[in-house]
């Protein structure tokens, strides 16, 4: 592990390409030199800059294809089953989001939006840039400005915040009512430790070095 202020550029030709900007204080360093499992650091906030490790892209594209996966299955099965007075209810997300009516009508395509289908198509964009890289053919076309949408679109991509916010309704809901998981919530629930793997594991750096002309 090194700060990346400690190391010497590349020595491309491109001066621009000897220099990296810190994604959190956008301090600009020159590019160090990293081997396999190694990190370099931010010397100011300490966030990780660069992380390339072997074999990353396979797990980053298998990471992604079962968080697919289960964001599929997950929106048809019951999120949570409430019962009062004899009578269980139990609602899937795309049932959940059809429920908003009049003035909260327009909250259903947000609510599908920020859930299923943006973290998909950051996905499917995620597996579209990476495949061609792990055969080590050259990038798919429009590969650049699909990864840049695909990072663009991160802070949309709301399916764990979901799962966090319904982690909290149900324990305000367990005291008026019986409240139970469903099968999509341990899905969701799986879902999140993937998604906070495959963050750790990637190493934005080095896709767009890939991505390079």
């Amino acid at each position: 592990m090194t700060q990346a202020a400690d190391i010497p550029g590349t020595g491309t030709s491109d001066p621009m390409d000897e220099l990296i900007a810190c994604p959190h204080c956008d301090l600009v360093y020159t590019v160090p030199r990293i081997e396999k499992d190694e990190r370099a650091y931010c010397e100011r906030c300490h966030s990780v800059l660069i992380a390339p490790r072997n074999r990353a892209g396979k797990w980053l594209i298998a990471m992604a294809a079962s968080i697919l996966i289960l964001i599929s299955a997950a929106m048809f099965f019951p999120f949570l089953s409430i019962g009062a007075g004899g009578v269980t209810h139990g609602a899937s997300i795309v049932q959940t989001s059809l429920a908003f009516t009049g003035s909260l009508a327009i909250l259903a395509p947000a609510v599908l939006a920020f859930i299923v289908i943006i973290p998909m198509v950051r996905l499917m964009l995620l597996i579209y840039v990476l495949v061609p890289v792990i055969q080590n053919k050259p990038p798919a076309p429009y590969a650049r400005p699909a990864f840049r949408l695909a990072e663009d679109l991160t802070p949309w991509s709301m399916a764990e915040i979901f799962a966090i916010g319904c982690a909290v309704a149900l324990v305000k809901l367990s005291d008026l009512a019986q409240v139970s998981l469903g099968p999509a919530a341990w899905m969701f629930a799986i879902l999140m430790v993937i998604i906070v793997a495959a963050d750790v594991l990637m190493c934005r750096y080095s896709i767009w070095k890939s991505l390079a002309p």
